[in-house]
């Protein structure tokens, strides 16, 4: 129950985000959360504007004692991840999100929570409400549509902001410093295909894949996890051997989430079906075994169905499932300069195959910008030379670590000083706004950090109670750390 939420400790920060997450915030319909935090800023008399992005600013003057510090932004994103699993009833652009506590962590039932970066709000926000709370002056900057294409960061009104310093509350990791993240690039593949009838004396079926992970298409690549579009077409491929015809596929959702299951209908004849229904028990069988220890709960079932109008013709079929067979997913390089971190990656975010139209979407990620493009011209080639037609959109830049920030040097220090270790400090793999947040203003000292959460992007996500409460208290101590002007 929500309710149940909101007397978790530190109060201030969980019933702001009970209240944010009672407001349907889709990447690219943000339009009634955007009005949530202008009322927001505005009932506390605090300056609230909004810019032609859709970017909310809410400035808050300093705190007596505190009016010679440097400004700091303090930045968050709005939108959250729409996931859930398929025997989810859920309406998100109608419904708030249901959560509950499960020892210590927060979960939603059976959809994503909204953890990223609704935390890194909620905890702004009580930061704004508050007027015990000692601060600097602040801005504080929430964008939006930064799940599905950063378009609030890249149209950032390059004169609004006047903060010297910047605190983006989206890292996932309680014990790290985020100073440095990886860019991306959008990978899209379209063709039409041809259609024909299903052959005669055959039977349908839908097949299916489900019961994987999930996931961060950023964070959780390096996890070698199964993508059901990958899956599903290597059951598919071999399928096809036996004389199977496809009629759709449907697999994998948004871009920046690994996807977890895949649905395909297809036609096989019956004097192939002996021989179909072997090949798939024997591809099954042997995907599970690799991925065992990865994902033990992966299940590729296959029922009857009724039969499809039309299925690809088999050239078109052909094509389709050896392009996707070629192209890239997962992991690419990894880091010659820092151990342990992907430096290249890719995801086959989304299959879609229906009515004569066939679609693949990738989301492509680098630290590195001729990492980047190498990456999304070997995909490009790949598609192009299955007769598809390839967009290359919404790129955006990483963030380049600056080891000698003068704000990274602040908290590594208090890190130290509150938990007696130090923290780690490093670049990731995710996407965050930072990079792009420093192309309009490139003077700007930047750091990163937040609560510990997991399985962000996928059904499984959740937010750790006591990671929240720690991120809370450094958050605050931080605030009255801010060096002079």
């Amino acid at each position: 129950m929500n309710s149940e939420i909101r007397n978790l400790e530190p109060k201030a920060v969980w019933n702001k985000f009970a209240d944010l997450n009672a407001v349907p915030r889709p990447s690219k319909k943000e339009e009634r959360v955007i009005a949530f935090m202008k009322e927001f800023g505005e009932s506390l008399g605090l300056e609230t504007l909004e810019d032609k992005a859709g970017n909310v600013i809410i400035k808050k003057p300093a705190t007596k004692g505190l009016e010679d510090r440097k400004t700091v932004v303090l930045q968050s994103h709005l939108d959250m991840v729409h996931q859930k699993n398929n025997d989810t009833d859920f309406d998100f652009d109608t419904q708030g999100i249901e959560m509950y506590v499960d020892g210590d962590w927060v979960r939603a039932k059976g959809t994503t929570l909204g953890a990223d970066n609704g935390l890194g709000v909620a905890t702004i926000m009580a930061i704004l409400e508050s007027k015990e709370i000692e601060h600097p002056s602040l801005e504080a900057l929430f964008t939006i549509d930064e799940e599905t294409g950063m378009t609030g960061a890249k149209n950032l009104d390059n004169s609004i902001l006047d903060g010297e310093i910047l605190l983006n509350l989206d890292t996932e990791e309680d014990d790290e410093i985020g100073i440095g993240c990886a860019g991306g690039i959008d990978v899209t593949a379209q063709k039409t295909y041809k259609t024909e009838a299903p052959a005669a004396h055959s039977k349908a079926f839908k097949v299916t894949v489900k019961g994987l992970n999930g996931g961060h298409s950023g964070m959780d690549i390096i996890k070698g996890l199964g993508n059901a579009n990958k899956i599903m077409n290597r059951v598919l491929f071999e399928g096809a051997k036996a004389g199977m015809q496809v009629a759709k596929i449907n697999g994998g959702g948004l871009r920046n989430a690994i996807p977890r299951e895949s649905n395909a209908v297809v036609v096989v004849t019956e004097k192939d079906l002996k021989e179909f229904t072997s090949a798939v028990e024997s591809i099954t069988k042997a995907i599970k075994e690799e991925y065992v220890t990865l994902e033990p709960n992966l299940e590729v079932e296959v029922k009857d169905t009724e039969m499809p109008a039309e299925v690809m013709s088999a050239k078109d079929q052909d094509l389709l499932l050896k392009t996707i067979t070629a192209a890239h997913n997962g992991v690419f390089r990894m880091s010659p300069a820092i151990e342990g971190l992907v430096e290249t990656s890719n995801n086959v975010a989304k299959v879609s195959v229906e009515n004569g139209k066939m679609e693949v979407m990738c989301l492509t990620r680098s630290s590195v910008e001729s990492g980047k493009w190498n990456l999304a011209n070997t995909l490009e080639s790949t598609f192009e030379l299955g007769g598809f037609e390839v967009d290359l959109s919404g790129d955006y830049p990483g963030w380049s670590p600056n080891p000698n920030s003068s704000i990274l040097k602040v908290v590594e220090k208090l890190y130290v000083k509150q938990n007696g270790e130090e923290a780690h400090v490093a670049a990731c793999h995710a996407g965050l706004e930072c990079g792009i947040l420093g192309s309009h203003y490139p003077e700007m000292d930047m750091v990163s950090f937040g609560p510990t959460i997991r399985g962000a992007h996928s059904p499984d996500e959740r937010a750790s109670i006591s990671s929240t409460q720690k991120f809370w208290k450094f958050t605050l101590a931080a605030l009255k750390e801010i060096p002079k002007k």
